[in-house]
């Protein structure tokens, strides 16, 4: 099975999308936190530049990227926890399992080093900097498969974002969509399996 990283195994949504929309409001480019996870969540850095470029709005600034995760860094070291009930989750889990994130790994360092997952994971990490396109196309899981030994079609992704789990349907995964932070018929209309409360998915990998 390959686990998302933010929103799944780390509670980092409200501080990287906060600190997005403070970057962006600062160069001209007026945004929420709200907008910001409607917009961008579930996707590279990268792909959040590429969008904003073709909007009618200033360029975003050269260093938007650096000053981004200077930022989310700092606050993830001081204050991130995991999300809730996932390390209860994990304990129950015993599939051969691995993490397929958007996000760098110098990021996924910090987040899962912070939250007390580096370990469970540590070898078995994956980023979309590694592949040629990062969510909604398939390149992250398939990649993260190949690696892992996985069969796609008997492959579980646990996702959070519509992204996400466009991304693992387009790979041919099983997607089993955790809707804390999103809409349940959005993520069910886009072929993921929805549930609210990590205490479930151990009973949904049973299935």
């Amino acid at each position: 099975m390959i686990f998302d990283c933010d929103g799944v195994l780390v509670d980092s949504e409200l501080i990287s999308n906060s600190v997005l929309a403070g970057l962006l409001t600062d160069a001209g480019i007026p945004m929420t936190y709200e907008d910001c996870m409607r917009e961008f969540r579930g996707r590279s850095l990268e792909s959040v530049v590429t969008i904003v470029g073709g909007w009618d709005a200033p360029s975003p600034p050269p260093d938007l990227a650096a000053r981004y995760y200077r930022e989310v860094e700092e606050v993830f070291a001081r204050d991130l926890e995991p999300v809730p009930g996932v390390i209860a989750a994990l304990d129950r889990i015993t599939l051969p399992s691995c993490v397929a994130s958007s996000g760098p790994h110098h990021k996924m360092a910090v987040t899962l080093r912070t939250t007390g997952l580096w370990e469970r994971f540590e070898g078995r990490i994956f980023s979309a900097r590694e592949v040629a396109a990062g969510k909604p196309a398939p390149d992250l899981f398939l990649h993260a498969a190949e690696r892992m030994g996985f069969d796609p079609a008997t492959t579980a992704v646990v996702e959070d974002s519509l992204p996400g789990v466009q991304a693992a349907i387009a790979a041919g995964m099983r997607v089993l969509a955790f809707t804390r932070h999103s809409s349940t018929a959005e993520m069910r209309a886009a072929g993921g399996e929805p549930f609210a409360d990590m205490a479930e998915l151990p009973g949904l990998l049973a299935r």
